[in-house]
């Protein structure tokens, strides 16, 4: 099938493949449960790789159900966590959910023909106490407490509590209700849904088909890509932005990412990584062809080629990019690290900034500043308003300053 040769170069796992197959040969359209906890709206390119693998199926006619977790969201899912996780209020929960099909929209069809939103409180909102235990009566405890986060928690002697604990119930049973077919997650949520697949043979349905998707490097090259450790594509960063991280990939990874995040030819690829090992090709122009296909997936073949013309610019024949934002700075006579946290980087600390700066991360028209306390030399006479700096933080952030007309 094509559809299979498409989604496998992604896939980790199948559970299983044969019924998968089966449900496919039955020619209706699937159900495919996109469910989403939302306490952060956070989808970075690795996220992505499951909703590209939806999108496939979309594309032959089936069915996402993002089905929001606005009621699960209020219990606390423990995965990943090896402690207790704060319960998130209703109005950040309806925050979170706009910000969450937003995203998703960069990559997924929202017709309604192969596109539905439900959330989870349709059903937990009407559920009686006896039909809720009835759920609980059919785990038992020992089934639960297989799960290696709880494992974890009870070796280091952590607090487990009873609503972490039913959380994959809940999450299962959500199967159920919207009738799954098919869901595409990490392989962190595999416990959850296999939850899932045990509710549905308890109550005759037919078992949803668990796909387990590929996991990279990060940028860092160590861990899997994460907000916290920063190391990261966001499917909202900028062009430029998805550009210029992708070019810091180390080289190990830069064909990792290709096969995983690109829709490249494997031969393509195999043969990019053939000619890295012999030295015909560089890491840097290897890296240059991830991004530009990186940017075009997301955006466009033009913004693209833009981005790769101004990256071989900016960094290659080292030039100050044309179109660096003006900043006008209402006080030119701050200490440097004061001036970039006021007028640049508002949502970073001013510790961080200093650390930057005595790392020598800062340059001014072209002279590097390694004092944070350093203040910008100004003209004394009145052509002063007109003095436009050049600043560059770190490797691919350019900005020019000007004192702030009265």
């Amino acid at each position: 099938m094509q559809l299979f040769e498409k989604i496998e170069r992604t896939t980790e796992d199948f559970f299983s493949r044969e019924e998968l197959e089966n449900k496919i040969k039955e020619k209706k359209q699937l159900i495919i449960k996109y469910g989403v906890d939302l306490t952060a709206p956070f989808l970075h390119i690795g996220h992505a790789v499951n909703l590209w693998m939806m999108r496939e199926f979309q594309n032959y006619g089936h069915k996402v159900v993002f089905l929001l977790g606005d009621f699960t969201t209020t219990i606390g899912d423990p995965t990943g966590k090896l402690s207790t996780r704060k319960i998130m209020t209703q109005e950040a929960i309806e925050k979170n959910a706009e910000e969450f099909i937003r995203q998703v929209s960069k990559v997924l069809d929202t017709r309604e023909e192969v596109f539905e939103i439900r959330r989870n409180s349709e059903w937990y909102s009407k559920m009686s106490i006896s039909e809720l235990f009835s759920l609980f009566q059919m785990v038992t405890h020992s089934r639960l407490i297989s799960r290696d986060m709880f494992k974890k928690r009870i070796e280091s002697e952590t607090d487990i509590y009873i609503n972490e604990l039913l959380y994959p119930i809940i999450q299962g049973y959500d199967s159920v209700m919207i009738k799954s077919d098919l869901t595409i997650v990490g392989s962190d949520q595999l416990f959850n849904e296999m939850m899932g697949k045990f509710y549905q043979k308890k109550f005759d349905l037919s078992e949803q088909v668990i796909i387990t998707t590929k996991i990279t490097n990060g940028l860092c090259g160590i861990n899997k890509q994460s907000k916290s450790l920063g190391n990261y594509v966001a499917i909202t960063d900028s062009a430029r932005d998805m550009f210029g991280k992708v070019m810091s990939l180390p080289d190990k990874d830069i064909t990792d990412w290709m096969r995983v995040y690109t829709d490249m030819s494997l031969a393509d690829v195999e043969k990019i990584e053939a000619d890295m090992d012999s030295k015909i090709l560089s890491p840097r122009d290897s890296k240059i062809n991830l991004g530009c296909e990186i940017v075009k997936r997301y955006y466009s073949q033009e913004e693209a080629d833009q981005e790769k013309e101004w990256f071989i610019t900016t960094f290659s024949k080292n030039e100050f990019p044309e179109d660096t934002p003006l900043i006008n700075v209402s006080n030119m006579t701050d200490p440097l690290y004061q001036l970039i946290h006021s007028n640049i980087m508002k949502n970073s600390s001013s510790g961080e900034i200093r650390r930057l700066i005595s790392q020598g991360a800062v340059s001014i028209d072209d002279n590097k500043i390694v004092d944070p306390y350093y203040k910008i030399p100004m003209m004394d006479d009145s052509t002063s308003d007109n003095q436009i700096f050049k600043i560059k933080i770190g490797k691919r952030r350019f900005y020019r300053i000007q004192a702030a007309s009265c």
